[in-house]
């Protein structure tokens, strides 16, 4: 297998370039070097040996979850495993059906193409790319009015790989044109103490065993939270404790970074007691809980949301958001029975 040429093709300018070549570093390049989502993985190698094979590009593949969780990273496995290039987009660069032209015209036979948030593609763009996905043909429109005709441009034959966060925003007809579709789970505690483990090895950064358990208590299950929060502490370590991660030090940076023993931080407990305390537990109406808490509709629903109703500190109901018992136990708060406000234990 020749080694992958990866070619980004968009980088988010969200991301410092400090920040992606370390994030990189310690990106998995290989699906036996990718720990957790088992059944994806069992499924996935299947599918790329039989492609691998028969000599034929891998059927379009489409991930979803939550953020942090490895859809960008299985791209890049995808594209090594392979051995092709891979190029890099999102759904919100996309803006006209020439940009999207401008990329495929320029792919090679077998390469992937992977569309972060592809749920935010322009309508034009995503009905250009239906034909791109089946018939590896684009149609492109010479002319305006009654002269107008459609040429079909050939294309070499690529994977699409899609990455999204709110699937349910997806249409059907796209949808329905990947022929691999996964979800990501969150990642258990020893899977990602396996990860943070394989992090500082690459960071070569000494850790104890107790502070890699203190790590993957409070990393929402997500990997990019792990990585992050081991870089954080890599920072206190190497000012404090001579580059040692000690439990002690974990535990005490932790808190200074304001990530509590469940993994909430500043945002996530402000919601909870947002709903606590302005509206007696809930229920709440989305958009006027982002009010309520100065913040986006869509980072609550994206960001906070999927954790917080996974360890059941949030409910969805059909009247909004409410707060659960357990959450109000953690933040020590009870609400009392006129619901009129919380009063402390």
């Amino acid at each position: 297998m020749k080694e992958a040429e990866f070619k980004p093709v968009i980088s988010s300018g969200k991301v410092l370039a400090e920040e992606e070549s370390w994030e990189n570093s310690l990106r998995p390049k290989t699906l036996s070097e990718f720990i957790g989502q088992d059944g994806l993985k069992a499924n996935l190698s299947v599918f790329i040996q039989a492609a691998r094979q028969r000599k034929e590009p891998l059927d379009h593949c489409l991930f979803y979850s939550p953020p942090g969780l490895g859809k960008t990273t299985l791209a890049h496995i995808i594209a090594q495993e392979l051995g092709v290039n891979l190029r890099i987009t999102s759904g919100p660069v996309l803006e006209r059906v020439g940009d999207l032209a401008a990329i495929l015209t320029n792919l090679k036979e077998g390469d992937v193409f992977f569309i972060d948030e592809i749920h935010r593609l322009n309508h034009l763009v995503e009905e250009a790319l239906y034909p791109a996905m089946e018939d590896f043909n684009l149609d492109i429109v010479i002319g305006q009015g009654p002269s107008a005709r459609t040429i079909k441009l050939p294309l070499p034959k690529f994977t699409l790989v899609g990455a999204t966060t709110r699937a349910g925003l997806i249409s059907g007809p796209l949808r329905e044109r990947f022929g691999i579709l996964h979800h990501l789970d969150f990642y258990g505690k020893e899977e990602i103490k396996k990860i943070v483990q394989r992090s500082a090895g690459i960071l070569q950064t000494e850790i104890e065993e107790a502070a890699i358990d203190e790590i993957a208590r409070r990393a929402r299950g997500t990997p990019r939270i792990a990585n992050r929060l081991l870089r954080r502490l890599r920072d206190f370590a190497d000012v404090r404790t001579g580059g040692k991660i000690t439990a002690k030090l974990a535990e005490e940076a932790l808190d200074m970074l304001g990530i509590d023993k469940q993994g909430l931080d500043a945002l996530d407990r402000k919601i909870l007691l947002v709903i606590a305390e302005k509206f007696g537990g809930g229920p709440v109406g989305i958009e006027t809980l982002a009010v309520a808490v100065a913040d986006e509709v869509d980072t609550i629903t994206d960001v906070c949301e999927p954790y917080l109703i996974q360890i059941g500190f949030l409910q969805r109901t059909p009247r909004g958001r409410q707060i659960t018992a357990n959450a109000l136990k953690h933040l020590g708060i009870e609400l009392p029975a006129n619901q009129n406000g919380p009063k402390l234990f």
